[in-house]
C-alpha cells in the first residue's frame, strides 16, 4: 500500500546521487514536501523533481558545521521544522592501507561519518518543534555492507566510516526513543541501469519510505533482541550485502 506522506517534510542529503534520485521520486509520489540538500547551485541543477512536487533546495557542504547548521535552520524557518531525515550523502574510495594518506583517510571519514553526525544533530534540532510520541520523527542513515557486516580489503577508511554510521544510528535511537526513531539501511551494489547487476535504487528508496510508517516504530535502531535481528534480516533480503561501487556522491 502506498503511504500518504502529505504534510510530512522530508530532508534528503545526497539528493542528486543515484539513490538520491530514487528517494526524491519515492517521497514525491507519496505527497511529501521535500527539503533537498545540495552542494551548490550547480548541483541543484542536477535534481530530478517530479512535476507538482513541493520541493526546495538548500545548498550546503555537508562536512562543514556552519553550512549544515544554516541549511537546517533555513528548513525550520521555511517549514516550521522537519519530520524525516534521509542521509544518503557519502562517497566510496579504496586503496591499500599502507598507501592511504592521512588526508585521504580524513576525507572519507568526513564525507561519510562526520557528515552523518552533523546532519543528524541539526536534523534532531529541526525536528524538536514537531516530533511527538504519537508522530515520531524519523532519522534514516545509509550505510553499507562494509560497515554493517564486515570490513573489505583495501577499504579501511570506508569500512570504518560506515561502521561508525551504524553505531551513530544505534546511539541516537537509544537516546531519542519516544519522539524520534533512527535507522540504518545498508544496501549492496546499486544498479545504475535497468539491466545492470545490483539492487534497484527504487527498491531501496521504497524500503526507506516504509520506515516512515508504523514499521519505523518496530524497527527502531535502539530495539534489541529478535526485533533488531529481524530488522537486519529484512534489510538483507531486499539489499543483499556486498560492496558498494556507486554511492551518492556529495
Amino acid at each position: 500500500m502506498t503511504r500518504d506522506l502529505t504534510g510530512t517534510t522530508v530532508a534528503i542529503t545526497g539528493a542528486t546521487g543515484t539513490l538520491g534520485h530514487a528517494l526524491v521520486a519515492a517521497f514525491a509520489a507519496r505527497g511529501a514536501t521535500l527539503a533537498l540538500v545540495v552542494k551548490d547551485a550547480a548541483d541543484a541543477a542536477n535534481l530530478r523533481i517530479p512535476g507538482g512536487t513541493d520541493a526546495w533546495a538548500f545548498p550546503a557542504d555537508v562536512t562543514d558545521e556552519a553550512a549544515v547548521r544554516q541549511a537546517f535552520e533555513a528548513m525550520t524557518a521555511q517549514f516550521g521544522g522537519i519530520d524525516v531525515l534521509v542521509h544518503a550523502a557519502g562517497a566510496w574510495a579504496a586503496s591499500p592501507l599502507a598507501e592511504t594518506t592521512l588526508d585521504a583517510w580524513r576525507h572519507i571519514m568526513d564525507l561519510n561519518l562526520t557528515s552523518a553526525f552533523l546532519c543528524v544533530r541539526e536534523a534532531m534540532r529541526a525536528m524538536e518543534p514537531r516530533a511527538t510520541a504519537d508522530h515520531p520523527a524519523r532519522l534514516v542513515l545509509v550505510a553499507s555492507r562494509q560497515g554493517a557486516d564486515r570490513g573489505a580489503s583495501e577499504q579501511a577508511a570506508y569500512s570504518a566510516a560506515k561502521a561508525g554510521v551504524v553505531r551513530l544510528a544505534e546511539s541516537v535511537a537509544a537516546e531519542a526513543q519516544g519522539r524520534m526513531t533512527a535507522h540504518v539501511v545498508a544496501p549492496s551494489t546499486l544498479a545504475t541501469a535497468p539491466d545492470a547487476d545490483g539492487v534497484a535504487p527504487a527498491d531501496v528508496a521504497d524500503l526507506i519510505v516504509s520506515l516512515c510508517g508504523p514499521a519505523g516504530d518496530l524497527l527502531n535502531g535502539g530495539a534489541d533482541g529478535p526485533r533488531r535481528e529481524d530488522a537486519w534480516r529484512r534489510h538483507a533480503r531486499l539489499c543483499r550485502p556486498s560492496h558498494i561501487d556507486d554511492e551518492n556522491m556529495m
